[in-house]
């Protein structure tokens, strides 16, 4: 009797195990269970798409409206501004004339803004509550210098005087403040003159397209560089733009029902992700009893425990990737509803709270592909080389910052593209690519007969090196794997402890092996010799 029960017990787990690891079609045919999750998937990923599209089109006005904003200012209080910026500064001057006039007229144009400007802009207070200018200058405390005679005398503590000037002050006919003795500059001990304001603006564009406009404030900043003292100041633009709480909006037309449809969307959407969260919730928990059960039972008749792989098998990766990406979802869709309810004005965070969940329900659809053997390539590729590609770009990746820090500090002084870390790493990533080669020899400085030639040595060895050798081994990992998957999809994969259990029963028609069984012979005591062996670097 009680040998009896065991059998009925260990059949009944061994058809919960093929049930679980069944399709969902596989699911309907067997109990007719109507794949819920299935069908929730898809209309999520409907709903998703439009709802990031729609907030995508809403944040393009934005983007567009800051920028047109800075493009705007440059052309008013940046005096013979050309409509390009120099470099990573927006223009220079060169004489003592010529910086006094892009101060005063930076000054005055802020003055008479409301009568010039073609934007709803409007005075907006500063840190220190007051509307107005701020101008301050650094400067040394003290010195003299004498370069005819190669002499200086320079005290390099930093003193920094600051001035408020409000509205009444640049009012005042005649101008006094230009007289002041704040104006009269040093330049041999200047280091550099910034003007701050902020300024206040409404965003009237998205009324076109039924929407709430959203008002700003810019916080500007206008800086004359001469630390260099070279003989050039160069005039530098930052102007960061805040979204605020409009405190008092009267609209009248369809804007208004327009924001009610889409947070009554925002809110279904919600709804639909919460269920999936749920669902997949649950399933990993039966799951995790499940996976108990098999081990107990394994450990009790076999004397001995499950492979890692095999019980790893149990934690479907699938719904952890669900599960997060709902979660993404439902506090994007929270924070979109209270920007468009202009409560709050964090569309980064939004952005890329719904940008990276709505990636990750996309590549969730590659789960119900791998359920064709025509289309399971690509995951199983991904798994079987993921490995191997590791282990390999952390040994690849020492010798690409070897040369990341060797081009810095040696080409850096000569070459637009080595003047920092991140552009060196970006440049040499670019070259690993094939792009923009030969703009990158060219542009090399032969100021130094020394830094040219090595600079050669340098941009050869490591196209040769990364091109020829590296990528093509890297390629070659992936392609080993390709052809390794290919020759078990057609002689079978080997096979696991879990699998063996599967197939005891042969009342049962044969259980069709899951293609993911070919991860399980890394660890399992009945796979194939690895052949790590085969990596040139191991």
């Amino acid at each position: 009797m009680a040998r009896h029960d065991s059998e009925m017990k260990e059949e009944c787990l061994r058809e919960d195990l093929k049930f679980y690891f069944m399709s969902p079609c596989e699911k309907y045919r067997a109990r007719c269970q109507i794949p819920w999750k299935l069908g929730l998937q898809i209309l999520k990923i409907v709903m998703v798409t439009t709802q990031l599209v729609r907030f995508g089109l809403s944040n393009q006005l934005v983007v567009a409206f800051k920028e047109d904003n800075t493009v705007a200012f440059k052309h008013l209080f940046l005096k013979g501004y050309s409509g390009t910026d120099e470099d990573d500064y927006s223009c220079s001057v060169y004489t003592q004339e010529d910086a006094y006039e892009s101060i005063f007229f930076a000054i005055n144009q802020y003055h008479q803004l409301k009568d010039i400007t073609l934007g709803t802009l409007g005075y907006g207070e500063n840190e220190d509550n007051r509307i107005g200018l701020k101008v301050c200058k650094q400067h040394y405390k003290k010195g003299t210098m004498f370069p005819s005679n190669e002499t200086l005398n320079i005290d390099n503590d930093i003193e920094l005087d600051c001035v408020h000037l409000d509205l009444q002050d640049l009012s005042k006919d005649p101008p006094d403040w230009k007289n002041s003795s704040f104006f009269r500059l040093e330049f041999y001990r200047l280091l550099q003159v910034e003007i701050s304001f902020h300024l206040k603006g409404i965003d009237l564009q998205t009324i076109h397209s039924r929407e709430l406009p959203d008002c700003y404030v810019f916080q500007n900043m206008i800086i004359f560089d001469n630390k260099a003292h070279s003989g050039k100041i160069k005039i530098y633009f930052d102007s960061d733009a805040k979204i605020e709480e409009c405190k008092d909006l009267n609209i009248f037309g369809s804007t208004q029902k327009n924001t009610q449809y889409v947070l009554v969307f925002d809110a279904f959407v919600i709804v639909i992700c919460l269920a999936s969260l749920i669902l997949c919730t649950r399933s990993i928990a039966l799951a995790l009893r499940l996976r108990k059960r098999f081990l107990n039972f394994f450990l009790e008749k076999y004397k001995r425990p499950v492979c890692d792989t095999d019980q790893w098998k149990f934690i479907n990766g699938w719904y952890v990737l669900v599960i997060i990406s709902d979660l993404m979802t439902i506090i994007g869709s929270i924070l979109k509803m209270e920007i468009k309810a202009k409560n709050l004005t964090n569309y980064d965070l939004c952005s890329i709270l719904l940008g990276t969940s709505t990636l990750l329900v996309w590549v969730g659809v590659i789960r119900y592909l791998g359920y064709f053997q025509a289309y399971n390539v690509l995951i199983l590729t991904m798994q079987a080389s993921l490995p191997k590609v590791l282990r390999f770009c952390a040994c690849a990746g020492m010798i690409y910052l070897g040369y990341t820090f060797c081009g810095w500090i040696v080409l850096g002084p000569y070459h637009d593209k080595f003047e920092n870390l991140n552009t060196v790493a970006e440049c040499l990533f670019s070259l690993v690519n094939g792009d923009d080669m030969f703009a990158t020899f060219a542009q090399i400085q032969q100021k130094s007969i020394l830094v040219w030639l090595f600079s050669r040595l340098y941009l050869y060895s490591f196209i040769s090196l990364f091109i020829y050798m590296i990528l093509s081994l890297f390629i070659a990992l992936i392609t080993d794997s390709y052809d390794t998957i290919k020759k078990f999809q057609q002689n079978g994969f080997p096979e696991t402890d879990l699998q063996e259990f599967l197939k005891e029963c042969s009342s049962k028609e044969e259980y069709q092996k899951e293609s993911s069984a070919f991860l399980s012979c890394i660890c399992c005591r009945r796979r194939k010799r690895s052949d790590d062996h085969l990596i040139p670097i191991n």
